[in-house]
């Protein structure tokens, strides 16, 4: 692409750089300059134009953003037509962004050019809303250069994860001192939480808090048509041995991962009984403020699973807030 400024006359068939306005007309940025429009360029005395011509070879912004937006659009989204070199990538239904960070990153290392952007990995969104964007930076970019990004393009670099588990048991493990009205305060929270996946409590269950008790209570949920287990305890899982993890072993379950490198979050468990997951809620998840608990129960609404190496990977930008009882040591001012 040759971009430098040119006499009007030699503009003609290029590319306007910039925009130029006049008392009669407008030309905007990345206007084709036709004949016409050159001779209103004169007669509003302009005799220059900074504009770009393409070259043999090269693709227009907006193809090769609607090209590398389609070779990007996996499964449950969709891409708009491009405007400005641009093409945006939406999600077609509710769910959990799923992205192949390595393919995004492969692609914005060929050439400052060409740039993909899209929101965080595994972030809940809804129908409509934009997940990603293709923009062209130039006007136009060399087709073997576009043709090395669409190399690299995989429609499994975005999709969308629909939620599609709909039945949830919440089991309750109750010591004295422990409040009926906090436990219904805790399903209220929940019940909010599952609204956007369309899922919903079938069963509130509360029991002692005992591994006899709840070995017999997880075996009876997991025989039923509950899809996952919520166990919110009395007390918050202190080790393997615990009652929760180890009710679950007993029960014929597995723990698949105890704690995470998320705060708040810390003490949540993770683990599956008759192919259903399970999760062991920490004492947060009683709260309506984001904590590692929404983390891992959206995944799991969408059936993505949540595995030991996830949890582990999640501490980068897993402090979520400063926690009041640990406060950090903070720069006297006043010295």
């Amino acid at each position: 692409m040759k971009f430098s400024t040119f006499p009007v006359r030699a503009a003609i068939g290029a590319i306007a750089a910039h925009t130029v306005r006049g008392d009669r007309v407008i030309l905007k940025k990345g206007s084709l300059i036709s004949a016409e429009i050159a001779e209103w360029l004169e007669q509003a005395g302009i005799d220059t134009i900074m504009a770009a011509f393409l070259d043999h070879g090269d693709v227009g912004e907006n193809e090769a953003a609607w090209c590398l937006a389609r070779a990007l659009t996996g499964t449950n989204l969709e891409s708009s037509d491009p405007f400005t070199g641009r093409a945006n990538i939406v999600a077609e239904c509710p769910g959990i962004l799923v992205v192949n960070k390595a393919t995004i990153d492969e692609i914005n290392r060929i050439d400052e050019s060409m740039t993909v952007a899209t929101l965080a990995p595994y972030l809940p969104v809804q129908q409509g809303e934009l997940v990603g964007t293709v923009k062209i930076i130039p006007y136009a970019v060399p087709g073997a250069l576009l043709d090395r990004a669409l190399a690299c393009a995989d429609q499994n670099a975005l999709s969308i994860a629909p939620y599609t588990l709909r039945k949830v048991t919440a089991i309750s493990t109750l010591l004295p001192g422990l409040k009926s009205r906090t436990v219904d305060s805790t399903l209220d929270v929940l019940a909010k939480r599952l609204e956007t996946s369309g899922a919903r409590i079938v069963a509130d269950r509360r029991i002692p808090h005992a591994r006899e008790a709840l070995v017999d209570e997880l075996v009876h949920v997991a025989d039923g048509e509950t899809e996952l287990i919520i166990i919110f305890g009395a007390s918050a899982i202190a080790d393997r041995r615990d009652v929760i993890p180890n009710a679950l072993e007993f029960a014929g379950g597995r723990v698949e991962h105890l704690g995470m490198p998320v705060d708040p979050g810390n003490l949540l468990l993770v683990g599956a009984i008759n192919g259903k997951p399970v999760i062991g809620a920490p004492g947060c998840a009683r709260s309506p403020k984001e904590n590692g608990f929404d983390w891992v129960l959206q995944r799991m609404l969408a059936g993505l699973p949540v595995t030991r190496t996830d949890i582990v990977s999640m501490g980068v930008g897993g402090l979520l807030k400063e926690i009041v009882s640990r406060p950090q040591r903070r720069l006297d001012n006043t010295a």
